[in-house]
């Protein structure tokens, strides 16, 4: 009989199932604590019994687990700081998505070598997330990979559909059974309209193939996830952050029954992927805000230690320490200036924004 199948596959490398990896590194108490707070106060904004304002700060990715911890603290005490007014919860992003090659992710490929040992690489992120959640510090990821969730999902407060995957009918599917509040990036062309169909087949109940704790194929079925919400991210080679856009945005929302709930990233064509603008442009959207605008609940920046980014060299030695590997940051004292002065300016105006 001639072969008709896995032509051009290599190998298949055992992997731990993901009943072994929880086992391996079960979810604690405080963990837990931090994860059902975290997503609490994200849908009672949502739901609009919340007047908050919650931001996703941290890493473009997760390269350096000592690094991304050391901001996670400084991120917790920020936190406390700005509690009566905004919600940080810290993007902590292990999967990157490539239009053609590069570095895909701290998941993929742990050593940062091409090595690409996926099984090491999702123990170290749980073990990451567990850090985190246990400094009391909700996360934030993007879901790329559709198996990964049953790995990390309980770890997780808020999650991201990128721009490139939200017309994905596997991402829709996946985003329907998670336990998280789900923002849906609008399309690289800059139209929201991507992201209002995904809301809605999101919200919907799914079935479909799947991967279930003991590592057996399943068919998934989903009740329907309906925290999902737009997040404006640029596209089309223009930013889409401004008051006609997100009015646009707002018009598009109510005509498809949805809720007119917007967050605004204030990276990737936002900013022209240029850090420097960042505070440019959540500085305009809390000027919205303030002057009476009730679509924005949220905001996305792309922070570390150090601003900027680097190549990875051969030489991992040679990384700088903090530094982003994919793309780049503000460094934490511009990131603590622009959350510190969100707050002062929108600790009166958010006022009454909340429907008790």
């Amino acid at each position: 009989m001639q072969q008709t199948e896995n032509l051009n596959i290599e190998a298949f490398d055992a992997m731990p199932t993901p009943e072994e990896i929880h086992a391996r590194l079960p979810l604690s108490e405080a963990a837990a604590q931090t994860v059902v707070e975290g997503r609490r106060a994200l849908t009672r904004i949502l739901d609009r019994q919340d007047s908050r304002i919650f931001v996703v700060v941290g890493p473009c990715s997760i390269h350096d687990a000592a690094a991304g911890l050391d901001y996670a603290r400084r991120l917790k005490t920020l936190a406390d700081e700005v509690a009566d007014t905004l919600v940080l919860v810290m993007r902590v992003y292990f999967e990157k998505p490539r239009t053609a090659t590069g570095w895909k992710g701290y998941i993929n490929d742990p050593r940062m070598d091409d090595s690409f040992h996926i099984e090491e690489g999702m123990q170290k992120a749980r073990e990451f997330l567990l850090a985190v959640n246990e400094l009391g510090i909700p996360a934030a990821t993007e879901a790329l990979d559709p198996i990964a969730p049953q790995y990390l999902g309980d770890l997780i407060a808020w999650t991201a559909i990128g721009a490139r995957t939200s017309e994905s009918q596997t991402h829709r599917e996946m985003a329907s059974g998670l336990s998280t509040p789900v923002g849906f990036k609008n399309g690289t062309d800059g139209s929201v309209d991507t992201a209002i169909n995904a809301i809605i087949s999101a919200a919907s109940p799914h079935s479909f193939l799947g991967l279930n704790n003991q590592g057996r194929s399943a068919v998934v079925r989903t009740r329907g996830n309906r925290y999902g919400h737009v997040v404006l991210r640029g596209g089309g080679d223009r930013p889409n952050y401004d008051t006609v856009s997100v009015a646009m945005a707002e018009q598009a929302l109510a005509k498809a029954k949805l809720a007119q709930n917007i967050v605004v990233d204030c990276s990737h064509a936002n900013s022209y992927k240029k850090p420097e603008l960042q505070p440019l442009v959540m500085h305009d959207c809390v000027n919205q805000i303030r002057l009476g605008n009730r679509s924005i609940v949220g905001l996305m920046i792309e922070s570390f230690i150090e601003a900027g980014n680097q190549p990875i060299p051969a030489d991992l030695s040679k990384l700088k320490y903090g530094c982003s590997v994919t793309d780049a940051c503000v460094d934490w004292p511009t990131t603590e200036k622009m959350v510190r002065e969100a707050r002062e300016a929108l600790r009166g105006p958010l006022t009454g924004r909340a429907v008790q």
